[in-house]
């Protein structure tokens, strides 16, 4: 188990991705994924209350929908869900009012009397930092949040966050959610890391396997096409980012393991992350993300990663 930033939330060490919910996972699948992460031992789920509204036919809020019937289905102890706000179509931005219809339509959705983890989704320029911090502060002090965190913003904005909540006597953030993987590190090592390690927040990666490149699959740039997420996947299988690949595919066989587990377990054991955000379409797709948790690198497996990683980084 560990523990996210200052909180008392205990987690293992990886997130299932609510994101395909609804989406590439219809209710049914959905539930098979959701039985076979927590019957693996995973505890922490994490999605959005925008997800999936960009799929045709759907309004947004289907993830959080599908994740509140398993949870009301199965009744299983101690699972840490996290959601966000500001992309529903309905509640776009992070007004005051904003955020407390938003979260009381997640709380409703997702069937719980508080959300564990409330993420600010993207920063909102149109709406004033303090009133934001005023408004999830207000959350928490209600009971409908437990923790506060922030997702997609900038260093210079989570350090004025903390210093409005400081100053307000608010509750601080504990964790962040930035894109961050093997082949996207340099900006969140050189700018995000530092103020996690300041402030004691614990980050929570998302695109942890770069849209499905760092499973192996994609191997060529014109495989998209083949899924939603395979355009993305596929501009990575540059001769640099392919490079990667081998690198992951030849640790991973020293520990019988798959490239998927071997970059989630590279990800995991980087300063402050305290679990990757990883996704399955199909509850086949579990079993490599639950081996993750328990895969443990040297310290020249790191190294060789970090070295070949350094050409292929976005």
């Amino acid at each position: 188990m560990t523990r996210i930033g200052r909180s008392d939330l205990d987690i293992r060490p990886l997130s299932l991705g609510g994101n395909v919910f609804g989406w590439t996972a219809d209710r049914d699948t959905s539930f098979a994924v959701l039985d076979a992460f927590h019957t693996g031992g995973g505890n922490f789920i994490d999605t959005a209350d925008g997800y999936s509204a960009w799929a045709p036919g759907n309004s947004g809020g289907e993830s959080e929908t599908i994740i509140g019937e398993w949870l009301a289905s199965r009744r299983p102890e101690n699972v840490v869900v996290a959601t966000k706000v500001s992309t529903h179509p309905d509640f776009r931005g992070l007004s005051a009012s904003n955020v407390r219809a938003a979260a009381e339509a997640s709380l409703r959705r997702l069937g719980v009397d508080a959300i564990d983890l409330y993420y600010a989704h993207f920063d909102d320029p149109d709406t004033p930092l303090e009133e934001t911090v005023g408004a999830f502060a207000d959350l928490v002090s209600d009971g409908l949040v437990r923790y506060v965190a922030v997702s997609n913003y900038t260093a210079d904005r989570i350090r004025e966050w903390i210093s409005l909540a400081q100053a307000a006597g608010a509750d601080l953030p504990v964790a962040i959610q930035p894109h961050y993987n093997l082949v996207h590190r340099t900006q969140v090592e050189s700018e995000i890391v530092p103020v996690a390690e300041e402030f004691g927040l614990s980050l929570v990666p998302y695109y942890a396997l770069a849209s499905g490149f760092l499973t192996g699959k994609y191997r060529t740039t014109d495989a998209a096409g083949e899924s939603p997420r395979a355009s993305g996947a596929a501009k990575l299988a540059t001769p640099a980012g392919l490079a990667v690949i081998d690198v992951l595919d030849e640790i991973g066989r020293a520990h019988d393991a798959s490239i998927a587990s071997t970059a989630l377990a590279w990800l995991r054991l980087q300063p402050t992350v305290a679990a990757p955000i990883a996704s399955a379409s199909r509850p086949e797709q579990v079993a490599d993300l639950i081996a993750s948790m328990s895969l443990e690198l040297s310290a020249d497996e790191l190294a060789r990663l970090g070295a070949v990683c350094a050409k292929a980084q976005g």
